[in-house]
């Protein structure tokens, strides 16, 4: 197969071909595309609006489920948007340098949500394990030093990915067969010995999901060891409803990155359209639910919510609080 290097200075454009074999179901398949951008939107930009309203959500928990929301935001955005582009459209090129900066996003997104669960985790920790101290331990500029290190991981990790696909050559072939660019997909387009790309996306992958999950197994098996000492069942009670929004988070959040990632290095069997569905999981649906999780299980964000709605549905409603 005819290769060239193919540079951003270079014209021609790559091919995002969507869901491939479903390409005559593409208006459908953007039906709950389109629902999901707008529920996740609506939901992170509502956490947003509430924190910063109300002055008893100015802690630190809230503090990182706004950064958590923001995370939501690049997330989907980062993805949607050109999905939409390619089902409505057809609108299904893009430059080299617009796919490397796609692909830089998605996966500094990722990294950045992956150190935002390990800090709520040692929050959950510090909550359970060490209440008196909590106000102390964690406050709100520490908590804005650990995502501004989060952020800086999550640069330096995924920098070297778009560098290191720019300086090398393509086949002739521009079509990738995904709704978006991510390092996999566009790595298999390489011609010629791609090794160094392979082996720093799989390095990077295992480093920082089992990493960050070591820590927040420890953060969690020590508070399961404190809450095991105290034997009153009213404790115990407190303590799992306090950890159960991280806990589906985290859960969903992990469980769809790790099936994703296993379907696109592993997945040369399965066809084309289930491959891609699956490899987009981790990309929807955390942001589509996060917000829904966190605002049924938070009491004291789901009373303030619920008063926001109240007053926008009820001009005449001064207050509500949720059931």
């Amino acid at each position: 197969m005819a290769a060239f290097n193919l540079t951003p200075s270079d014209p021609s454009p790559l091919i995002l071909m969507g869901s491939p074999g479903l390409e005559a179901t593409h208006i459908w398949i953007s039906i709950p595309f389109s629902m999901i951008y707008i529920i996740s939107l609506l939901g992170s930009i509502m956490v947003l609006f509430v924190v910063g309203k109300e002055q008893t959500l100015h802690k630190p928990m809230y503090l990182l489920l706004c950064m958590l929301a923001l995370t939501d935001i690049g997330m989907s955005t980062s993805v949607i948007p050109k999905a939409l582009c390619i089902f409505w459209f057809n609108l299904k090129g893009i430059t080299v340098g617009g796919c490397l900066t796609q692909m830089f996003f998605i996966h500094m997104a990722t990294v950045m949500q992956s150190a935002i669960l390990v800090t709520m985790a040692f929050d959950r920790y510090v909550a359970i394990c060490n209440p008196l101290r909590y106000s102390t331990i964690l406050t709100n500029a520490r908590i804005a030093k650990l995502g501004l290190v989060g952020l800086i991981r999550a640069v330096v990790c995924i920098l070297p990915l778009p560098l290191l696909l720019s300086r090398q050559s393509f086949y002739a072939n521009h079509i990738i067969p995904h709704k978006n660019c991510e390092n996999m997909p566009v790595t298999k387009m390489l011609h010629g010995d791609f090794t160094v790309n392979r082996t720093y996306g799989l390095v990077i992958a295992l480093a920082v999901i089992w990493l960050d999950l070591m820590l927040i197994a420890l953060s969690y098996g020590l508070i399961i060891r404190d809450v095991l000492r105290i034997s009153s069942k009213e404790a115990h009670q407190k303590a799992l409803s306090t950890c159960t929004a991280h806990i589906c988070v985290m859960l969903m959040s992990y469980m769809t990155c790790i099936s994703s990632y296993l379907t696109q290095r592993f997945g040369q069997g399965i066809a084309s359209h289930v491959y891609v569905t699956f490899a987009n999981f981790y990309l929807l649906v955390p942001p589509l639910l996060n917000p829904i999780i966190y605002g049924v299980k938070t009491k004291e964000l789901r009373d303030k919510m619920g008063k926001y709605i109240c007053r926008s549905l009820l001009p005449g409603a001064t207050d509500f609080k949720a059931v």
